[in-house]
C-alpha cells in the first residue's frame, strides 16, 4: 500500500500499525496538503463487525473536542473500506504507567473533560484504555478509536447480554452484557487512572472469565496499599470512579474531572481549566453537588466497616457513599480481617460491631488503638448491655453507638468522632448520665466472665478450675465476688444474672 493514492487523494506513507479489524497508514492528502491517518477495514471481517467500522465515523464526526481524535471522512475504493482520520503524533498513554499523581490529575482531567463532552452529545465510548488514548508533545490527550462508540440513536449491532470490550478495564455492567449509559466509560477511566497512579490493573488474571468476575465482585486493593506516596484525595477519586453500583460512581465525567483538580494544590489547580459547568443544573442535581464539594476541596473522611451483617454493612456502605464526604475505603465481616484491613489502610474512623466471627470487635479494639493511635473507632452495635458499653468504652472507643440509631444521629457521630469528642448515642448516654452502670468496682471482670462461662455451661468448681488453669481456692473467691456484684445467692442465679444483664451470651456457652 505505501506510495497507493486511494480517491486520487490520498497518498499513503507509512504504515503505522495493524488492529483484529483494521490496518493504519499515515497518508498526506495532497488536496488540503495535510498529514492524516487512514483506518482501512481488513478484508473478510464479518458483517456486525463492518457495521461498528462504520459506526465509528457516525457517531465521531458528531464530536469537535480538542482531546478526541477527528474524522474527516469515510470513503471505498476497490473493495477497500477506510477512514479517514486526524494524524495524531504522540505516544499511547501506556507511555505514562506509572506516573506521579500531578502527572495522573493532569492527564485524568483531560480524559475526563472530553468524555463529558461526548456523554453531552449522547455518546459513549465503551472501550476506554491506555491504547485508545494518546498524549502529543505537547501534553495533549487525544482519545482515539472510537470503533465501539455508541450513539443514543444508533441501531444496536451487538445483542444484550455480549460483552464487547477490553476486559481488563471493562465495568461490571459490561462484564455481565448488561444495557450500558455514559458511566461504563467513568469506571473504565477509573482503571485507567488506578493503572496509572500504581503501575498496576485493580484486577487481573491469567484468565477472561476469572478477570471479568473479578471486575464485577472483587473490590479493588486501595491504590496506597501499593503506592503509599499517593494523596488520600486522589485514592478516594480512583475509587469512587470504580464503584461496582454505577449509582454510587460519580455521576458525570465533570464532576469526576472537578474532583481531580481537587486533590492537586492550590497553585496546580490554578492553571488547570475545568469544564463549564452544565448550565441551569438543579441545586439538588447530584452532578452539581458532587462539582460543589470536590471544588470547595471539603475533607474526606475515609470509613472502615466492620460488621457480620451483609446486607446491613452493604445498605450502610451505599448511605456513606451517597454522600460525598464520606468514602467507604474497606469492609470486613469478621474481626480477624478487619483487624488486618484497619491496620493497613489507617482510615479515618472505623466502625466496629462488637459481635463478629473469628474475632469480636472487643478483641481486635486494643490492638487498634495501640497500632493506629489516629483510628477513631466508633462501636456500632445492637449490644446496649453494661458489660460491652463499658468494656468497649475502657479498651479505648472513641464512641458507642446502638444500630437502632437514625442516620442523622450516626452521621453526626462520625463527624464528632473525628472531631476528637466522644460520642454516646441515644439509650447510651442516658445509662452513664442515670448511673445505671456501676463503677469500676461493679464491673465484671475477664476472669470472672469465664469462671460465670464455665458456671452456666454447666461445668462444677474442681472441673472450672481444671478448665481455666485456676486453683480451686481462687475459683471458690472469683464466684464470692461476682456473686457479690450481681446480687446472687449462689452460683447459678449468678451465672443467670450475669446472662440477663449481657455479661456473658447465650453464644459464648454454645462455643
Amino acid at each position: 500500500m505505501i506510495g497507493r493514492k486511494l480517491r486520487n487523494r490520498y497518498e499513503i506513507q507509512e504504515h503505522l500499525g495493524d488492529g483484529s479489524t483494521a490496518t493504519v497508514y499515515k497518508a498526506l492528502d495532497t488536496r488540503l496538503s495535510r498529514q492524516v491517518a487512514l483506518k482501512i477495514l481488513l478484508p473478510h471481517v464479518r458483517e456486525t463487525t463492518r457495521k461498528r467500522f462504520f459506526q465509528e465515523a457516525t457517531a465521531a464526526a458528531q464530536l469537535n473536542h480538542p482531546n478526541i481524535m477527528a474524522i474527516y471522512d469515510i470513503a471505498e475504493e476497490d473493495e477497500l473500506h477506510f477512514l479517514v482520520v486526524e494524524y495524531v503524533e504522540g505516544v499511547p498513554l501506556s507511555y505514562y504507567v506509572p506516573s506521579p499523581p500531578e502527572v495522573v490529575v493532569r492527564l485524568g482531567i483531560q480524559i475526563a473533560q472530553a468524555l463529558h463532552y461526548a456523554h453531552a452529545r449522547h455518546i459513549i465510548h465503551r472501550d476506554i484504555k491506555p491504547a485508545n488514548i494518546k498524549v502529543t508533545p505537547d501534553d495533549q490527550v487525544k482519545i482515539m478509536d472510537l470503533g465501539l462508540a455508541l450513539p443514543r440513536e444508533a441501531t444496536r449491532v451487538t445483542a444484550d447480554g455480549m460483552v464487547i470490550g477490553t476486559p481488563a478495564y471493562l465495568s461490571p455492567e459490561q462484564a455481565q452484557g448488561q444495557p450500558l449509559d455514559h458511566r461504563t466509560d467513568i469506571y473504565s477511566l477509573g482503571v485507567v487512572l488506578y493503572e496509572m497512579a500504581t503501575g498496576h490493573l485493580p484486577f487481573d488474571a491469567d484468565e477472561i472469565p476469572a478477570l471479568l468476575l473479578q471486575q464485577v465482585k472483587q473490590p479493588p486493593p486501595p491504590p496506597r496499599l501499593i503506592a503509599p506516596d499517593l494523596p488520600v484525595e486522589l485514592e478516594r477519586v480512583i475509587l469512587k470512579s470504580l464503584e461496582k453500583n454505577p449509582v454510587r460512581r460519580y455521576q458525570s465525567c465533570e464532576a469526576l474531572a472537578a474532583a481531580l483538580a481537587a486533590t492537586l494544590p492550590d497553585a496546580a489547580r490554578a492553571d488547570q481549566s475545568l469544564p463549564p459547568a452544565s448550565p441551569r443544573l438543579a441545586a439538588d442535581d447530584p452532578r452539581t453537588q458532587t462539582s460543589r464539594i470536590a471544588r470547595r476541596g471539603q475533607p474526606v473522611i475515609r470509613v472502615f466497616l466492620a460488621d457480620d451483617h451483609t446486607i446491613l454493612r452493604r445498605t450502610l456502605a451505599n448511605f456513606l457513599e451517597s454522600r460525598d464526604d464520606f468514602l467507604v475505603v474497606g469492609e470486613a465481616p469478621d474481626g480477624e480481617s478487619a483487624l488486618r484491613q484497619v491496620l493497613a489502610l489507617l482510615p479515618d474512623v472505623l466502625l466496629l460491631d462488637l459481635n463478629m466471627p473469628v474475632k469480636g470487635g472487643l478483641e481486635i479494639l486494643p490492638t487498634i488503638r495501640a497500632e493506629a493511635p489516629n483510628v477513631k473507632v466508633l462501636i456500632l452495635t445492637g449490644r446496649e448491655e453494661d458489660y460491652y458499653i463499658m468494656r468497649a468504652l475502657r479498651a479505648g472507643a472513641h464512641g458507642y453507638i446502638l444500630k437502632s440509631a437514625d442516620e442523622t444521629e450516626l452521621m453526626d457521630g462520625i463527624l464528632k468522632v473525628t472531631q476528637g469528642q466522644m460520642v454516646l448515642g441515644q439509650g447510651v448516654a442516658e445509662r452513664i448520665v442515670g448511673g445505671l452502670i456501676g463503677g469500676a468496682d461493679n464491673l465484671i471482670n475477664p476472669q470472672e466472665r469465664q469462671v460465670l462461662l464455665q458456671v452456666a455451661a454447666g461445668f462444677e468448681n474442681a472441673d472450672i478450675a481444671k478448665n481455666l488453669h485456676l486453683s480451686l481456692p481462687v475459683v471458690i473467691e472469683t464466684l464470692a465476688q461476682v456473686m457479690n456484684k450481681l446480687g446472687a445467692r449462689d452460683r447459678n442465679a449468678a451465672a443467670l444474672q450475669a446472662l440477663r444483664e449481657g455479661y456473658i451470651t447465650l453464644d459464648e456457652i454454645q462455643d
